[in-house]
């Protein structure tokens, strides 16, 4: 996709306050239910009453950010009219499969940035992880998603993975600081963990676009203990971050905040061990196993 797109994408969603990217189709369902909605008279607590969701539920589903589920669509359609347009809208919806809604926009970003930064405490981070890995995540989080979920998921995580090509056009600089923690949690077992930790030695050997440190478990300061943090570089030398938490991310754009994150980030760099001491490590941790 064109870099202008993304660029315009990111400033959409800055205007709308950071809110997830939703499908045209998603957007389009959303203004019909609305539409139905005003035109029985109801408002966003009445109608979510009559569905039994909430009013915020209600909302989100006019906004296009929310995907609805079989039950909204049948209760909604009756509730407006049952003249099964809802119905028959429900069947065109599409959103992009295998990403959740609020992390469409960055992955966006992340086809034309310069510059990539990324601190992750709980999961290696997904451009680093292996098939396996990224299974056993998947399966690790309820609710557990059946096949064609945990495909889609996987697929898409691994397609992420061609933003590491050194011939992209300007490529990528990207860091990776990890906590050992999560290295030492062999998540999908011993195996799983073995080919973790050939394809990270493998990437810096190999790729002399990214750079992986690790945070020691021991480490008396520490400048991220508020959680997980991306950060980026357009080609404009614009920066953006990213912030995700429990079934919901945020982009941030302000500023101030971005000075802030990117402290954050610069001590983060100087507190873990160097690429060189973190590649001993993983070579030790890798033949423990």
């Amino acid at each position: 996709m064109v870099r202008g797109r993304w660029l315009t994408v990111a400033n959409d969603a800055i205007s709308k306050g950071g809110e997830p990217e939703s499908s045209d189709s998603l957007r389009t369902f959303g203004a019909v239910v609305q539409a139905l909605r005003e035109h029985t008279g109801l408002s966003r607590a009445a109608l979510g009453e009559r569905v039994r969701y909430s009013e915020h539920t209600v909302a989100s589903v006019e906004l296009g950010r929310r995907m609805p589920d079989a039950a909204f669509v049948e209760r909604a359609d009756e509730a407006l009219g049952a003249t099964g347009a809802l119905r028959k809208a429900a069947a065109h919806l599409v959103r992009q499969p295998g990403l959740a809604a609020w992390f469409r926009q960055w992955a966006g970003l992340e086809r034309v940035a310069i510059s990539l930064y990324t601190y992750e405490c709980r999961v290696v981070p997904g451009l680093l992880q292996t098939e396996a890995y990224a299974r056993a995540v998947s399966l690790s989080v309820p609710p557990i998603p059946d096949t064609e979920t945990l495909n889609e998921r996987v697929a898409a995580r691994l397609e992420r993975q061609t933003l590491l090509s050194t011939e992209r056009q300007p490529p990528c600089a990207f860091t990776f600081i990890v906590e050992q923690a999560v290295l030492e949690r062999h998540t999908g077992g011993e195996e799983v963990t073995r080919e973790l930790l050939d394809r990270i030695l493998e990437l810096t050997e190999r790729r002399w676009n990214v750079e992986v440190q690790v945070m020691p478990l021991r480490s008396p300061v520490h400048s991220g203990l508020d959680g997980p943090l991306r950060l980026l570089e357009t080609p404009e030398n614009r920066w953006f971050a990213y912030s995700e938490g429990q079934e919901n991310g945020r982009l941030i754009s302000d500023a101030k905040a971005l000075s802030l994150l990117q402290q954050r980030y610069a001590k983060l760099r100087s507190q873990a061990l160097s690429p060189e001491d973190s590649r001993g490590l993983l070579e030790r941790m890798r033949g423990a196993l």
